[in-house]
């Protein structure tokens, strides 16, 4: 199917089913917490999609574009988080999105949100456009299964959405990727352009014509996700460390291999909303 093709059909992507039930309760308080709705939004790609959607629709007539999580809370109100929020499609099941392990999709998609934000601070790097970011990169792998079931299940069997050589498995397939879908995606839904960017650039960011820090923050956050889920052990991580990367952002490799904090910190607060 042509990415054009794809882009033009409706999907109703499911969002996390605990994180709406606690957002209506928080958007019911007579003074909703600012804080915990940021934590609430973070933790589910698409409805920070949707919020995102909605605060950069032309009605609001900014001079810029948001880009974080945070601003878009602050510029809506509850009224519109309210509409947004009881609009939800629920995950009720793994087999809501076909092929789709939406209880996995969405921890791994947590999981890059928080290694991102941590390397944001070792890198200078906008740390809530990094978690932003790094927590919307793989919804592309939504849209392109809900788009056509048949044709990505196929190359699930041959390799899992996890998967390190996914991206150039579906670029040979489709002639684009999820990142390339996510990325398109955000232009749609009038993002920022370092958005679309980061997202278009983090599978690999040193090919891109100027390097962007926040798409090497995410490919690295991307790729210690990826390899936690997958269980790779020490050794198979110092392996398959994308060491250039490192190097560019500054970084040294026991940065990512002995400093990094366990995954159960980093996300803390975050996995509950998974139950």
């Amino acid at each position: 199917m042509e990415l054009n093709a794809l882009l033009g059909q409706p999907a109703a992507l499911p969002s996390l089913p605990r994180t709406v039930a606690l957002l209506m309760n928080e958007l019911a308080q007579r003074e909703p917490s600012l804080r915990r709705l940021n934590l609430l939004f973070g933790s589910d790609p698409v409805l920070t999609a949707r919020l995102l959607e909605l605060a950069n629709a032309p009605a609001h007539q900014l001079t810029r574009q948001v880009a974080g999580i945070s601003e878009a809370l602050v510029l809506l109100g509850s009224a519109p988080l309210q509409t947004l929020v009881s609009s939800a499609t629920l995950g009720t099941a793994a087999r809501a999105v076909q092929g789709i392990n939406l209880q996995q999709f969405w921890r791994y998609s947590l999981h890059t949100a928080a290694l991102a934000g941590w390397l944001a601070k070792k890198t200078g790097v906008n740390g809530d456009q990094a978690f932003t970011v790094a927590l919307m990169h793989g919804i592309g792998q939504l849209v392109m299964h809900a788009g056509m079931p048949e044709q990505m299940l196929a190359l699930d069997k041959q390799a899992s959405p996890l998967d390190c050589r996914r991206l150039d498995m579906e670029h040979q397939s489709f002639g684009y990727n999820f990142a390339a879908v996510g990325a398109e995606l955000s232009r749609q839904w009038r993002f920022p352009l370092s958005f679309a960017d980061a997202i278009s650039q983090f599978p690999d960011p040193l090919a891109a014509p100027a390097f962007n820090p926040v798409a090497g923050v995410i490919h690295l956050a991307a790729w210690r996700a990826r390899a936690e889920h997958n269980g790779l052990k020490p050794d198979e991580m110092a392996a398959t460390l994308p060491k250039d990367v490192v190097k560019k952002l500054g970084l040294n490799a026991d940065t990512l291999l002995t400093d990094m904090p366990p995954l159960s910190e980093l996300s803390e607060g975050l996995e509950a909303l998974l139950s």
